[in-house]
This record gives structure tokens, sequence and C-alpha cells, in this order.
């Protein structure tokens, strides 16, 4: 018996949409939703093995039930902006899978898929209806059988009902389902039934009397006699209610059996949709296709005759993409020594692809320094993460703009995505899928004509986006500032670092002993839901918020709670001070190096958003300033015996840079005057003389003028003041009087985004904000301060990359000792010769308020110290 798959559409794809994480191609474009489809329909099609498949859409037109009842699916929220663009997408993904799809003016999704049934049921065949929607209970028979997916934790579970199975679960037949829902009503369909009939006693009548009319003719005798008085008094009501609710199995509209006879779905334009849409795991459905064809041209070389001969034609090559990779049999770290290499890949042509393998006489060494020698001599040297190769082959400064990182150049791009690796970008850009499980020499075969094939691709699309001078003049000259201050490392003081942790230890059980004798027990501070038993049901502190796993103690909702109760503000200072001890008092000395003393931390270009510079291995950038005990941990770093420590730091930056971009003629006259921007604004938003201005005014006045920069709602400004939100909104607005270009600014800003999907830097660095094309007021208002704030962070961002190049290259041309060590946010900390110290000073001082030409000038706060924490 031939059998048919029937998939209502719309209702799959709601249920998909809501079932999973928002999901995002490189494009911008969700596809959560289509994603989740297609998973629940090959699910579906692997159990079932169906002859024919069908897919019906709603269309989005009044129906006749619109007709009977104007009302009908009134309440309805409009969909999501999010779904709304998937659907079309839907319908493009399953017209090139050659799927059948049906949708009809007049008609629900409903009616098709009832009359369908109806009718190829009466041939003989069998039918599967997937739906998230139980009306279509009511079509199931001995032989039509209605599947309806529930997402739960541990995935997809999938209900299924025949006739009988309906009867089991809710006591009526599929066709007596229709008459429990006239009286009960539909609130999602807007369906009015009885009132005051809910679905106990809806049941309990059809199943006593076996449908609506024959409940009608014996209505005296209907219990209780609420119901017996409302079905009287609302009789038409439920007419109407169960015709609105009766699928038509019976519709009149043309549909062709043949045309949804199922063939091969995985064809070459889905793989492309597939691809388009970045769906890896479900790629791996299709056959291996571009990338076998490419894998054809591939040669792995063991011989050092035949790989003397590819390095010389490498060397007259005009573009060579190339990889170093790591033997997976080998357990040493990567580049230690050389440990670990497995071999190199290099590509210069389509055709010229190849793996030159170590080992069999062909040493690491020889690879490495042939490689070294192509470097220097081609036109351009494309590699992904350049910066770690920079461990194994030197690139001399006069050579160092023939390099092209592939990795930054997709960054920047889309620097939203999480990675940046060949595969991906071979993906988006070559439309080549990589088998993650090829062997270690074919995926260096894969990486070097990645680099190589998409050096000229990522080139020009740079240049289409205005940023290849961003690329080439500031990101690829920052890959070796970054690999000259990892190499060097900053020196740590071990017994400092000791006694360090000591402090904190002795302060964290003093917190522990105050927070027990506050509580009045002792308990687990550390654990969340011992914290909220004893802040929320033995101290009974107001405003607890209980959800599934108890109380919740995040660290907002303790804030507001520190002025109730002093044991709140110490338990805040207990978790700073422990995460302190974790992550730097205990977690530095594991990043020592035991032949310098030195960490050699990881500087990462790719990563932010905003084209800030973040570490790792360890993380500098978070250390807490706002307490004493945080800022202490800086005492630990030291500079080398016979130098010291000079750390330049920009003075309000994103302030000054705000005041450039939005050309505020109070807010640059202020700058230009070296006055005290926060007296000013404090005197002038407050409507206090100059010399009149409290601190406390002056510190409302500094947040305000730094919440403005990262788009502070009146919420927000209220939280951090401790003040009404009607008084925030007062500051703001008066903010907005005093520096109305700064208003101006931000509303273009905003609009620019809105309209272009981006905002852009001084420098052309392009930020997406999908946020503001978002069906959710919460994230339309985050994707508004990201637009605000992102020109402005990411300008801030290019001026202490292009600072940190010129310092760095002006030392080595210089040939001092002295070293640009650290890089955090807006500072830079040089390890200087003591002999060297004036001249530091002055490179530091010319470069970083030279880096860019503003309105205002870009002054930088300059100190010496015998330590970091000396030092700023």
């Amino acid at each position: 018996m031939s059998k048919i798959v029937l998939i209502d559409g719309h209702s799959i794809l709601n249920r998909a949409f809501y079932g999973l994480p928002d999901l995002t191609n490189a494009e911008g474009l969700h596809t959560n939703a289509v994603y989740g489809f297609l998973n629940i329909m090959f699910k579906i099609l692997e159990e079932e093995k169906p002859d024919y498949l069908t897919v019906a859409f709603d269309v989005h037109a009044p129906t006749f039930r619109h007709e009977m009842y104007q009302e009908y699916k009134g309440t309805r929220k409009p969909m999501a902006e999010e779904l709304r663009e998937q659907v079309p997408l839907m319908k493009e993904v399953l017209d090139a899978m050659r799927v059948k799809t049906i949708e009809q003016a007049g008609l629900e999704a409903d009616d098709l898929l009832g009359t369908l049934a109806n009718r190829l049921e009466r041939q003989g065949m069998e039918v599967v209806i997937i739906s998230g929607d139980r009306d279509l209970l009511q079509l199931a028979t001995e032989h039509v059988k209605i599947r309806i997916p529930k997402t739960k934790r541990t995935g997809t579970e999938i209900e299924d009902y025949y006739a009988a199975d309906v009867k089991e679960k809710y006591l009526v037949t599929p066709v007596e389902f229709i008459d429990v829902k006239a009286l009960m009503g539909d609130q999602s369909d807007n369906i009015p039934g009885v009132p005051n009939i809910g679905e106990k006693t809806a049941t309990k009548i059809i199943c006593e009397y076996g449908s609506i009319e024959n409940a009608y003719e014996h209505v005296s005798e209907i219990k209780p006699p609420r119901a017996s008085k409302n079905l009287a008094e609302f009789w038409e009501q439920a007419k109407l209610s169960k015709e609105l609710a009766t699928i038509n199995v019976k519709a009149d509209f043309a549909y062709e059996l043949e045309e949804a006879k199922l063939g091969n779905l995985y064809t070459d334009e889905a793989y492309t949709y597939f691809q388009r849409l970045q769906f890896k795991n479900l790629l791996k459905r299709f056959e291996a296709r571009t990338g076998n064809a490419l894998e054809e041209s591939f040669a792995i070389i063991r011989k050092r005759e035949e790989a003397k001969r590819v390095f010389e034609r490498a060397m007259q090559a005009e573009t060579v993409g190339a990889a170093i990779y790591k033997n997976a049999k080998n357990v040493l770290p990567l580049f230690a020594d050389n440990a670990g290499i497995g071999g190199i890949g290099i590509a210069f042509g389509k055709d010229e692809v190849y793996c030159l393998a170590a080992g069999n006489g062909m040493e690491t060494a020889y690879l490495l320094d042939a490689l070294q020698e192509i470097a220097r001599k081609v036109s351009r040297f494309s590699m992904f993460g350049l910066k770690l190769s920079l461990q194994e082959i030197s690139i001399p400064e006069d050579r160092e703009g023939h390099c092209f990182d592939a990795a930054i150049a997709a960054y920047l791009l889309n620097p939203l995505k999480n990675s940046y690796d060949y595969a991906d970008v071979a993906q988006e850009h070559l439309g080549v899928m990589i088998d993650p499980k090829a062997t270690e020499e074919i995926q260096a075969c894969y990486e070097a004509y990645t680099a190589f094939a998409v050096s000229g691709v990522l080139e020009n699309k740079l240049k289409e986006a205005g940023m290849y001078h961003l690329f080439s003049d500031i990101e690829m000259p920052l890959v070796f500032t970054l690999f000259h201050m990892e190499e060097c490392g900053v020196k740590i003081e071990g017994e400092a670092l000791k006694f360090y942790g000591e402090q904190l230890g002795v302060r964290i059980e003093e917190l522990e002993k105050e927070i027990y004798a506050l509580a009045g027990e002792e308990f687990n501070i550390n654990s969340p839901k011992q914290l909220g038993v004893v802040l929320f049901e033995h101290l009974s502190l107001p405003n607890g918020k209980k959800t599934k796993t108890g109380y919740s103690t995040a660290a907002d909702v303790l804030e507001k709670l520190a002025m109730d109760h002093p044991i709140v503000s110490l338990i805040l200072e207990y978790r700073q001070l422990t995460k302190l001890k974790s992550t730097y008092a205990d977690g530095l000395s594991a990043f020592i190096r035991e032949d310098d003393q030195r960490i050699h931390g990881k500087f990462h270009q790719t990563v932010t958003a905003t084209g800030r510079i973040s570490s790792t291995d360890p993380n500098l950038q978070n250390i807490p300033v706002r307490m004493e005990l945080g800022r202490l941990i800086r005492k630990v770093f030291i500079p080398e015996d016979g130098y010291i420590f000079v750390d330049a730091d920009y003075s309000q930056i994103e302030l000054r840079v705000l005041a450039h971009c939005s050309g505020d003629r109070e807010l640059i006259k202020a700058y230009k005057e070296a006055r005290d921007i926060h007296r000013i604004t404090a005197s002038q938003v407050f409507h206090t003389p100059f010399d009149e201005v409290t601190s406390l005014q002056r510190r409302n006045a500094k947040a305000v003028n730094f919440g403005i920069v990262y788009g502070i709602s009146s919420f927000g400004l209220s939280q951090d003041l401790s003040i009404s939100r009607k008084e925030a909104e007062e500051y703001i607005k008066r903010y907005f009087e005093t520096y109305p270009g700064i208003k101006a600014f931000l509303d273009d800003t905003v609009a620019h985004a809105k309209e272009m999907g981006y905002v852009v830097t001084l420098f052309g660095r392009r930020r997406p904000v999908p946020e503001l094309m978002s069906s959710n007021y919460m994230q339309r208002q985050f994707g508004e301060r990201v637009a605000m704030n992102a020109p402005i962070q990411g300008t801030a961002a290019d001026i202490i990359k292009i600072a940190m190049v010129a310092v760095d290259k002006e030392l080595r041309k210089r040939k001092l000792k002295s070293r640009l060590v650290l890089q955090v946010h807006d500072e830079l900390l040089v390890e200087a010769h003591k002999d060297e110290v004036e001249e530091v000073q002055e490179i530091l001082k010319r470069c970083m308020e030279q880096a860019a030409d503003l309105d205002v000038p870009l002054d930088v706060d300059m100190h010496t110290g015998e330590n970091w924490y000396e030092a700023k």
C-alpha cells in the first residue's frame, strides 16, 4: 500500500522557531525555524519511508471562516519578524529539494491537508499528517495517522494518533472532537464556543450525547445547570463554533499526486542552499561534492627531491597559501622547538595544492626554512592565524606588507561569528564544504588551498565594504605587534603573587565569619540555592524571585538589596574576592613560564564585535579596578632588573571620539580648553555655576557622560545613581539640551543602522546590528544601544591599535632595549630600560597623541613605576 506524508508547513515552522535558539547565517538571515523544520521532516521520512510527500502552507489572506466570523483568529499576535522572513526561505529550500508544496487562497492549510487525506485514503493510500495543531486529530482514521512533534529537553518526541488513540486519550472519537471544541471554544483561533463550558464539561457532554445537536435536543437534562442554561442561550454561537472548528475535507483545488513523488531530496540546488544557510550537520546528508573534485588535485609529497621542485615553482607564483599542521600522533605541544609539526601545506593554483609531510629524510627544519623563503619572496603570502606561525617562520619588516591573514579578513567582513577557521571561510566564501574527518595531510591541503583561493575574494569584498585600508594598514601590521608582545611576555614576581593570595585568603575567611554571624547559621555561600534560602526565607529579604532551581541571587539582584541588610554587601565582596583568588592569585601561577618567570599571554584580533583586542591565558582585561584589592594584583607584574614600567593611558578617549564624531560645539570647546569635562557637564545640566558644582553633582554628571556613550536608558541611569527614573529622564533631557550635536549624532547613527543593517567607525570598521530588526522589543532596544556605542568604542579600539603598531615599530626602528608588553583597553604598558625612559615616554606620547587627527586633542596620562600598580 502506497504511503504519503503531509506536513502542516506553518505549524511545524512555528514549532521549530520557538523550540530552537535563534540561529543566523553569515548574511544575518534567521534560520532556526528552517533548520528545525528540516530536522523534523528528515526524522519523519526516515521513520515512515513514504512514497509521496507534500507540504501545505497557509496564505496570508481571508478564508471562508473569516467571511463567516470576522473575528476568527483575531486575537493572534502578528508573526515574529524573525519567523516571517523564514517562510519564503523555507519554500525556496523545499523547492530546491523538489518537494511538492501547496497553498490556496480562501483555504487554510488544515483544509488542504484534510481534503488530501480524505481523497487519498479513499484511493487506498496510507496517510501520515505532521502538525503541531491538535485540531487535526479530527482527521484521524484507521488509515490516517496524525503525528504531533513535541520539543523537549531530550529532543523532539512525536505523539502518534490513529482514531482509536484519539478515543483513548480524549474519550471522544475524532469526529466528536469537533463538537468538544464547538462547546469549549478555542482561544488561539478566537472560536467563541459556549461561555463557561470548559474542556472537562464539554467532553462529558459529548461523551453522553455524541454531538452538540443531540445535546441541544436534551438541553434541559444537561448538568451542571449553568452549562444547560448557556447552551440554550448561546446555541447559535455553538453552531457557528462547530462550523469554524470543522476542517473542510471536500475542498476544491488542483493536485497531481505524481508531482508529490518522493525522489532524491539532496539536489545540487539544495546543497547550495544548505551551504548558504550554514547547516553543517545537515550537509553531511549530501554526498561530498565540491570538495571531492578539489581533492583529486591534491598531492602528498614525502620525498625531498619532489618537495624541492614544488618549492621552486611556488617561488615563481604571485600568491601562495600556506598551512603548518600538527601531527595528531605527537602529543608534544605545537611549536615547541618544531616538535609536533607533521608538515606543511602550500597552494599556488587550483591544480597546485600540496602537503609536504615531515619525516623520511624531509626534516621539519628544511620544510620551515623553505616556507620562510617563499614568504619572503612572493607578492602575497596567505595563511589562517599567521601570528601563531610567526613562531616558526621569520618575516622581515619590509615583507610584512605582503602577508595576508584570511581569518582576520573574514572577521572584518562579519565580526559576529564564532569561528573564522579555514573550513568556515571555505564554506562561506568559496562554497567548498570540507570533510572534518579527512586525514591531516588532506586538511593541510584544504587549509593551504583556502588561504590561496580566498585571499583575492576577501580582498575584493573588503574593498567593496570600504575596509581594505583598515585591514592592510591597521589589522595586518597589528599581527606582528601582538606577536612581539606575546614573545616578550611580562614578568611576574612569584613571592608577591603568593603574598597577594594569602591576603585575599585572610579577608575571605573574615568575610565568611561575618556572613555566618549575620545569617545566624553556617551555609555554603557559593551555593545560590542555599544562599537564596538564607536571604529570602530565613532573613526575609524583599523581592525574592523564585525560579525552578531556587531564588535568583545574581549580582544585579543582590546590588538592589544592599541597602536592606548588611549581609548583602559582604556577600558581594566575598564573591569578588573568591573570583580574584581563583582567577588571578591562584590562576596566574599556572601561566608563568619556568625558564623566564614571565607570562606570555595571548592577544586576539577576531573575538569582539567592536574591534577591541581581547586577551586570554590569562585574561588581563577583566581585572576588577573598582576595589583596591582588585587593583593590587597589578603589584605582582614587575619589570626585569635594570628596567622600569612606563604606563600610558588615553584620557577619556571614548568621550573625545564622541565629541569629534558628533561635532558638538560645546563638547569640542570644553576639550580644546582642557577644562574638567564632568564639572562642565554638571554645571550646565544642573544649572549650577562652574565653581559651585558639588562632588556629587560631578559624579552624577560623569555617570551621564559615560552612560551616553553606551546608550544608557533612563532606567539604567536611575539604577546607577540610585535616583528615580523621572529624575534620570530629566538628567538625560538636560544633557541633550546642553550637547544637541550628540543627540543628533546618536539619532542619525541609529537611523543609519536601521537602514543599512550596520554602523561604521571613523576608520571604516563595520559592526552589523541585526538586533534592530528583531520583533522582540528588548532586543531592539539592545540593538539601539549597540548602534550608539559601537562606532565610538570601535573607533577608540582602532586608535589604540594604530598607536600600538606605531610604538612597537618605533622602539624596534631605534633598536631600543625597551619593549611594549601589555595592552588593556585604552592603556599601553612598556617595559623600559632605565637608560631609555625619557625616549620611551616621548615615543608613547607622540605615537598615541598622533594616532588619529580629531577635532579634539588626544590626551595621554603617563606614569612610571617599579611595578604595574605603581605605574598605573
